[in-house]
């Protein structure tokens, strides 16, 4: 994963302010989280070795453009 992070640039979360970490999980997918307010991406799914970098540019693009899920107390 360390190539993946060196090629994704990730800017600051659109809501807080706060740094982003581009996360993978169970090895089908990628999203972005903010590590102060939890807000994220959507997941994007891939399916193989060869669509996993175009799924962490893809939630990276997600992030980048503000495309984020944000779950409030109460809500």
């Amino acid at each position: 994963m360390e190539e993946i992070i060196k090629e994704i640039d990730l800017q600051d979360c659109p809501i807080c302010g706060g740094p982003a970490v581009l996360e993978e999980e169970g090895k089908w997918c990628f999203y972005v989280m903010c590590m102060d307010c939890g807000c994220h991406t959507a997941e994007t799914p891939y399916e193989n070795v060869s669509g996993r970098l175009d799924s962490a540019k893809k939630a990276a693009h997600l992030w980048n453009i503000g495309k984020v899920l944000r779950s409030d107390p109460g809500e």
